[in-house]
């Protein structure tokens, strides 16, 4: 007899007439569901070009709590919430349930997919879960929006034998992967736009490519040049057919961004006043010998946000500065790494990878203000760094003696690689003066534009160092996870906390919220009402499925069975 949960997979079960959804009226969770619970809604008819799919699994994340405390005024909410409320939940795993006309042979009921998230629609960055219905739903409906949408399909279909919280959970790991494959310019954008403004630096400064007929920039402003080198750059850019523009006041240039600032000298308050000026992956060159005066304020929610990066050299050739130290984003193989923050669900997942990484550091540092988390970290990876001869150390900055002392003898010689987890000013400040010569800090955390922190920018130049970040995932990023889940090299499993039913999607983003785990929240939405549940609970609650965790009591595909087994109606 064929048993409830295979008729699950195949998608057999009887459609209902209805279903559920938690809906997000405003700021605040008291905004979500009426009377703290979701609602109910028809099933929706598919159109011949929709797929109706259900929502298996779908994993809470800290984006959805910046949503939360944002409402309307969030950037990627794009309607008025009142009249038309968002569902959240982007880390999804979906079955395809049912198939319109046009689609049929393309795709087939009982078919598993999730999905890139981030999804361009005539132009502009519409997101699931944000603009389209997300995974704290039991069901919806997949449109040509997604299916074809700027960038082509953002549905990625996966094996069947794949577990719903696994495939839930390549969304975020598609984030860390992504974080140690950024990209940056080695020269000035080609056809963009860059400022070069004098800063006392009297050199005889030169362009030796990036400023010819291979490629050069479209536009060229010019503030206080040294008056050869500024002649050079006129007499070059009439032969190349650039446009060059005279800028005498900082505060009022003729363009609003430009894709490269060159700062000839150490001037600070040059550098604030010009680097609004940036724009969407622009790139300062500082071309000094000397330090400056001062620390300087730089937006570091823009460097995560926006993709700007600050580069320097001691030289007088400007190309020099792009291609001498290319801005590394993959952590230095038998290095030292320090993850700040590192004890929640992302920091886990960073940690994980290193240990995996085929070159790992040769020392991983982790810290965390919560001896809780901190301590199931320890739990979850020493063995696994031993026994790679990694150097594993986790230490807590609140026991300050213990910290202070341990923290000073790794700061002599630095890290090589800085991943920062907590989007805390302060925090990411003092990382930053812990970094190795040609170290890199990667602002993982995604700190608000507009967030300053103050950085010895000198180091740019004078030790090579590299400030980066970002968060976002590609779709060759999901790829990737999803190779490595099928070969057995990754588990996205290992960053499974608590589970629950669709009623405990507010408990789950509480906890999320308060930092009250040390690792993921899963949801699952079809099944019967369970309350938010730690993964070490299920030993009383569900002694079958806890004994079904593997050796260090994390979830695996099997306990996932046996759950759906007790859980689906």
């Amino acid at each position: 007899m064929t048993d409830k949960l295979e008729n699950y997979r195949s998608a057999a079960t009887p459609l209902p007439a209805a279903y559920q959804l938690w809906p997000l009226y405003g700021a605040g969770l008291e905004n979500m569901g009426k009377d703290g619970r979701p609602i109910d809604v028809p099933l929706p008819v598919y159109r011949p070009d929709e797929l109706l799919i259900r929502h298996d699994a779908c994993g809470l994340c800290f984006s959805d709590i910046k949503v939360i405390a944002q409402g309307q005024n969030h950037p990627r909410i794009l309607r008025d919430m009142q009249k038309e409320p968002i569902v959240l939940g982007h880390e999804i795993s979906m079955t395809v349930i049912g198939v319109g006309k046009d689609l049929q042979g393309q795709y087939e009921v009982g078919d598993r997919l999730t999905l890139e998230t981030d999804i361009l629609v005539k132009g502009k960055s519409l997101a699931y879960g944000y603009w389209f219905q997300g995974g704290l739903s039991q069901y919806s409906l997949i449109g040509p929006d997604i299916y074809a949408s700027d960038l082509g399909n953002n549905l990625i279909k996966v094996r069947k034998d794949k577990g719903y919280a696994e495939i839930a959970l390549t969304e975020p790991w598609a984030c860390v992967v992504a974080a140690y494959a950024l990209e940056y310019r080695s020269g000035l954008k080609n056809g963009g736009a860059t400022w070069i403004l004098g800063a006392g630096g009297d050199k005889p400064f030169t362009i030796s490519t990036g400023f010819d007929s291979v490629s050069h920039p479209g536009r060229l402003l010019l503030t206080n040049v040294p008056e050869p080198f500024a002649n050079w750059l006129r007499t070059r850019a009439k032969e190349l057919g650039i446009e060059v523009m005279e800028v005498p006041d900082v505060s009022t240039p003729p363009v609003e961004f430009v894709d490269d600032i060159v700062v000839l000298g150490a001037d600070a308050d040059l550098v604030e006043k010009v680097s609004p000026r940036l724009d969407q992956f622009g790139v300062m060159a500082i071309m000094a010998d000397a330090p400056f005066s001062r620390k300087v304020s730089v937006d570091v929610g823009r460097v995560h946000y926006h993709r700007w990066l600050y580069i320097g050299n001691q030289g007088n050739d400007i190309a020099g500065a792009y291609k001498d130290v290319p801005a590394r984003s993959n952590l230095k193989p038998g290095g030292k790494v320090w993850f700040v923050g590192a004890g929640g669900p992302m920091g886990r997942m960073h940690v994980q990878r290193a240990i995996d990484f085929s070159n790992p550091p040769s020392t991983i540092v982790c810290t965390d203000v919560s001896d809780m988390r901190l301590g199931e970290l320890c739990d979850a990876f020493a063995s696994d760094a031993k026994a790679k001869g990694i150097e594993f150390i986790c230490l807590n900055p609140m026991n300050k003696a213990d910290y202070e002392v341990k923290m000073s003898a790794l700061k002599q010689k630095g890290f090589d690689d800085i991943v920062v987890l907590a989007p805390v000013a302060p925090v990411i400040a003092d990382a930053a003066t812990y970094l190795a010569p040609h170290g890199v800090m990667n602002v993982f955390a995604g700190v608000p534009r507009g967030t300053m922190v103050d950085l010895d920018l000198s180091e740019t130049y004078l030790s090579n160092t590299r400030v980066i970040g970002h968060s976002a995932s590609l779709m060759s990023d999901f790829e990737l996870v999803l190779e490595k889940t099928n070969s057995g090299e990754l588990s996205p499993n290992r960053s499974l906390a608590a589970i629950g039913s669709l009623t405990a999607a507010k408990d789950g983003l509480q906890a999320v919220k308060d930092a009250a785990l040390a690792g993921k929240v899963v949801i699952y939405p079809n099944i019967k009402e369970m309350p938010l549940t730690r993964l070490e609970e299920l030993k009383e609650k569900m002694p079958t499925v806890y004994a079904k965790l593997n050796a260090h009591g994390e979830w695996t595909n099997e306990a996932e069975e046996e759950f759906l087994r007790l859980m689906l109606p």
